[in-house]
């Protein structure tokens, strides 16, 4: 219980992780860039609703020098603002280990460029919704997927050791020696879901699962599943699940992906980090993916858009 875990971003993800482990009895600490976000959690503690429910205490706050050092960090923002995120206090886990909970390829990278510490794949497939700064819903109970991420040589006990920490919350974690498979797994399933319900407008619904008539959307996820299959076996990347039954499974939640919350916010989105890995990974193994290159293509321009509305 002399753990000490910091959370970096609290959004509905980040906040399920902080809320189980702080619940567990482990020193928690939350590195939030609002201060009134931090100084909520820090006055009110986490609220956990639906699948489980509880309420736990926690420390919180949005000062790199207030933040201490730590034996395991969790990075749950959005791929796009790793860097922004962690940076202020990438140094207070030299000397422990960095778990990306992150969508997409490319976030570990980032992690390890920031700090001396080892950096951990992970992949978390739980869902949430975060329905205030203190308040989180539980609803997808799935485990996270974690592995060593290899440039940084990381043992796998520390995998291990991270991995029941979590568990010990009660939330559910898989170590894994090797974790590109579930982190590809992940990718195609985020890259096609995400992609689709930006386009659309639609949350995951029983449509992306749909196959009965020609114009069923689910037969263009399918496709689009398909061919993100192709591209990880023209890789070597053998997948730890089958991305198709995982969207069967969340079609059954209307859960709206964090892509489609975007657009409706007319933010920038993780495409780059879904769609667009897919797509440069085609690239990079010589084989074609014109179905992900297309989303990448179409969410890229419906984000530039914005952009020139602004500017008129």
């Amino acid at each position: 219980m002399s753990k000490r875990i910091g959370i970096i971003g609290c959004g509905a993800i980040g906040s399920l992780y902080a809320a189980h482990l702080a619940h567990a009895g482990f020193e928690v600490w939350v590195f939030t860039r609002r201060p009134e976000h931090a100084r909520a959690l820090d006055e009110s503690g986490l609220r956990v609703s639906g699948t489980h429910a509880f309420h736990a205490r926690l420390r919180a706050t949005s000062s790199a020098a207030e933040f201490p050092e730590c034996e395991f960090g969790i990075v749950a923002t959005k791929a796009l603002q790793t860097e922004q995120a962690f940076a202020p206090v990438a140094r207070k886990f030299d000397r422990g280990a960095v778990l990306s909970a992150q969508n997409g390829l490319g976030s570990e990278e980032i992690l390890a460029k920031l700090t001396r510490g080892y950096i951990i794949r992970g992949t978390a497939f739980m869902s949430g919704t975060r329905h205030s700064d203190t308040h989180v819903q539980y609803e997808l109970d799935t485990p996270t997927w974690m592995g060593p991420f290899e440039p940084t040589n990381t043992p796998f006990a520390l995998v291990q050791e991270l991995a029941a920490l979590i568990t010990a919350g009660g939330l559910k974690a898989i170590a894994l020696e090797d974790a590109r498979p579930a982190q590809w797994s992940k990718l195609l399933f985020n890259a096609a879901v995400n992609g689709v319900s930006a386009l659309t407008g639609l949350p995951h619904s029983p449509h992306f699962a749909d196959r009965s008539g020609a114009d069923s959307l689910g037969n263009l996820v399918f496709d689009l599943l398909e061919e993100g299959k192709r591209v990880a076996a023209a890789l070597g990347v053998r997948l730890h699940e089958d991305p198709w039954e995982m969207n069967k499974l969340g079609a059954q939640s209307n859960h709206p992906p964090s892509m489609l919350n975007d657009v409706r916010r007319r933010q920038p989105t993780e495409v780059d980090f879904l769609a667009g890995a897919v797509t440069r990974e085609a690239e990079r193994a010589g084989i074609p993916a014109p179905l992900h290159t297309a989303v990448y293509r179409l969410i890229k321009g419906k984000e530039a858009s914005w952009a020139a509305e602004g500017a008129d």
